[in-house]
């Protein structure tokens, strides 16, 4: 049974100086975390810890436990966590009487493999506790600034990074730019999306592609933004491929997008390779709403417009060779345009003179050569005459009404044969 002992208390020492050097957690709190684990091992072992001195030392890596009985009369004890016959405390001291106190020394690992796998467990579930209480009380307040952090694992769903504390940060794919590729041991940078605490399990969601990403490479790149001369007014992305931003000066001195870009757009330049040679076009923002839709719009110059503002809608009239230029490779102009202004916006060819007050015809007329449900497609999107699909890109009937390029391409035909007749 000796040797048994013997076995129990290097375990016992090694469970202690496991969490002693506990970083995330201050000594004040892992010594009321110890002295708490301890308690509770010994209330369930004695059924009360009241008249237990528990002392810790996380510097040494020692504990001691020390249990207070008074001293009654042989026959009279009740309690035998709380009392000592007198015979067994002159036992331990010759002079004890009744009415004294007694403290002893109570040796832990003579409790056996089971106290000690309790208290084992007890202090880790306490630690692991007060860790991610500590993880999220250090993120918590860093939404949205940006952080570095080491590649430590890669899966289909998500990344998996570390910061310089081991701490875990998770890149989900949908946060990703396409171009994005990640090896073990690289340093990624991101900025923190949320901290999620479901059953206070704290997760670090990483995005690399917010616009509050983009926002702060900005900031960093450029000191105006710093330094509050120059606000930025709104960001719009299709991480990788494009980004539209709206900026302001409070200083006339001070030209916005110049600043912004920089000398040959040396400040820009960092922020494109950082995301994947994302591109980034940089606009004036104004109060005045047409203005605002013309400059989202560029390089497209706008012949005129009109806006429906309870609606958020914006009906926009352009040279036939400057619709491209609106809508962009893929719709992509036309699209982030839309999301900087919040205006969904429809381009229109510009009618020449001569044809402005020709006769139109509903696409109504038509239901006898093409089908209502490409009619009523095409409507949907606010094109109910013949020469509203007509003076509309080809491009935006396709993607806005969801047709075919073979059903759009026999819609314009037969709508164009109508006029040439």
């Amino acid at each position: 049974m000796a040797a048994r002992k013997e076995e129990e208390r290097p375990n016992m020492i090694e469970t202690f100086k496991e969490f002693k050097d506990t970083k995330s957690i201050d000594r004040t709190t892992l010594v009321s975390v110890l002295e708490e684990s301890f308690r509770n091992v010994i209330a369930k072992i004695y059924g009360s810890d009241e008249n237990f001195d528990v002392i810790v030392n996380p510097d040494k890596g020692d504990f001691e436990i020390y249990r207070n009985r008074v001293v009654v009369a042989d026959g009279e004890v009740q309690d035998e966590n709380k009392e000592i016959s007198l015979t067994d405390a002159q036992k331990i001291e010759s002079d004890y009487e009744v009415g004294e106190d007694v403290s002893e020394p109570v040796n832990f690992a003579k409790f056996g493999r089971r106290a000690i796998l309790n208290l084992r467990q007890t202090l880790a579930s306490k630690v692991l506790e007060l860790e991610h209480d500590s993880l999220y009380n250090k993120y918590k307040d860093r939404v949205g600034q940006i952080i570095s952090g080491e590649v430590y694992q890669t899966w289909k769903r998500e990344v998996l990074l570390v910061d310089d504390e081991n701490n875990e940060l998770i890149l989900p794919k949908g946060e990703q730019i396409p171009r994005d590729q990640y090896r073990k041991g690289e340093t990624v940078r991101a900025v923190i999306l949320r901290v999620d605490n479901e059953n206070n399990n704290p997760k670090i969601i990483l995005s690399r592609t917010a616009p509050s990403f983009l926002e702060r490479l900005l900031e960093a790149e450029v000191p105006e933004i710093n330094d509050g001369l120059i606000a930025i007014k709104g960001i719009a992305r299709m991480p990788g491929e494009r980004a539209k931003i709206a900026v302001e000066s409070f200083d006339d001195r001070i030209d916005p997008v110049g600043a912004c870009v920089g000398v040959r757009g040396g400040r820009v330049h960092g922020i494109v390779r950082e995301l994947c040679n994302e591109n980034i076009d940089v606009i004036n923002w104004t109060a005045n709403t047409k203005l605002y839709i013309q400059r989202a719009l560029s390089p497209a110059k706008v012949s005129s417009l009109t806006i429906d503002e309870e609606n958020k809608k914006a009906e926009v009239f352009l040279q036939p060779e400057e619709v491209s230029l609106a809508i962009g490779r893929g719709g992509m102009n036309i699209k982030l345009a839309s999301m900087l202004t919040g205006y969904t916006i429809d381009v229109f060819r510009e009618l020449d003179g001569q044809n402005a007050d020709e006769e139109d015809i509903y696409l109504d007329e038509f239901s006898d050569e093409i089908d209502s449900w490409v009619i009523d497609a095409i409507k949907g999107i606010g094109f109910d005459t013949a020469r509203k699909v007509l003076n509309a890109p080809r491009e935006m009937l396709i993607e806005k009404a969801d047709l075919e390029e073979e059903t759009v391409d026999n819609v314009l035909s037969i709508l164009r044969a109508e006029f040439e007749n």
